[in-house]
């Protein structure tokens, strides 16, 4: 294998360790800000990390974990932010929902729903007026193109010739409500045909794949001068199923916020056995026995970093 493989693998392996130690922390109550794990979002996040060059911007929402976490490179000061310490990333001004970090181009984070495409959107002008050549990413979920601001945002960067690439963590859900369940359907391949945006659609956690569809399509918005939209079809791990009288069986709770209590932390990161989870799908890549390994030596190094 060559080391650019072995490298997204590692880092793929490495965010999802990461995550689980954070839910480690969660389970034992050390935070007292709500945390939004992004467990099943690794393969996405190191795509992103890896397609961004070095003058690109990042404009995240309230699940910002995964590209803070990849962005940054180490755990700790992650950690040290959540619990409101001066050693944190934003020296504990931030907490979770807002963390930002200019360092690593991640300009603006925000934890009200929609708000980070209206202020990418006039980032994105303010480049353009600069006549600088970069490419700004701004990331948000299914339940934030119900927003106008997603809609007027659209509008306003094809009208105004903005390279910028959109992309929609799309998990089916906003809270704990599914998409058919509290709205109609919205077609975003036909809303953005309807503006004359660019639409590509993403699934099944391959990062590899998904770096050479984000590459093209950064490309694509710096040389046509043009904005992007991407959606990615992805589930957020960490639900379970809490049994009640009502439902004998166990009622489905998909995973928000705060601790996922049914994932473990253990040497082989797997939470389930499908395309779903992004460490499954690098079973394709390498041996189980190699995701072992490789788990094991990144979990000793982020105890090591944590201690």
């Amino acid at each position: 294998m060559d080391n650019f493989k072995q490298s997204i693998i590692k880092k793929v392996i490495w965010l999802r360790i990461a995550q689980i130690t954070t839910n480690e922390k969660l389970k034992k109550g050390l935070f007292k800000i709500p945390v939004h794990l992004a467990l099943g979002h690794e393969s996405l996040a190191v795509a992103v990390d890896q397609v961004m060059k070095d003058d690109d911007c990042l404009f995240l929402t309230h699940r910002n974990i995964h590209y803070n976490l990849v962005r940054m490179g180490s755990l700790r000061k992650d950690l040290d932010e959540y619990r409101l310490l001066k050693t944190g990333v934003a020296e504990g001004r931030l907490g979770s929902m807002n963390m930002a970090n200019p360092s690593k181009n991640i300009i603006y984070t925000s934890n009200v729903l929609g708000n980070n495409l209206p202020v990418g959107t006039g980032f994105a002008l303010g480049n353009k007026f600069l006549q600088k050549k970069d490419v700004v990413f701004i990331v948000t979920g299914d339940g934030a193109i119900e927003e106008g601001s997603f809609y007027e945002s659209l509008l306003f960067l094809k009208s105004n010739n903005l390279s910028v690439v959109i992309i929609v963590e799309n998990n089916q859900w906003s809270l704990a409500t599914k998409i058919n369940e509290r709205r109609s359907n919205i077609e975003l391949d036909k809303l953005a045909d309807a503006l004359g945006i660019e639409y590509v659609t993403l699934r099944e956690n391959d990062p590899f794949q998904y770096i050479n569809e984000i590459e093209l399509c950064r490309r694509n918005a710096l040389e046509h001068s043009a904005p992007i939209l991407i959606e990615v079809h992805l589930t957020t791990l960490g639900y379970w199923y809490a049994e009640t009288e009502e439902f004998p069986e166990g009622k489905f709770i998909n995973y928000h916020a705060g601790p996922a209590p049914e994932v473990i932390k253990n040497e082989f990161p797997l939470i389930t056995s499908s395309v779903d989870d992004p460490i499954f799908v690098m079973s394709k890549y390498v041996s189980k026995d190699e995701i072992l390994i490789i788990s094991k030596s990144l979990m000793k190094q982020l105890e090591t970093e944590i201690a």
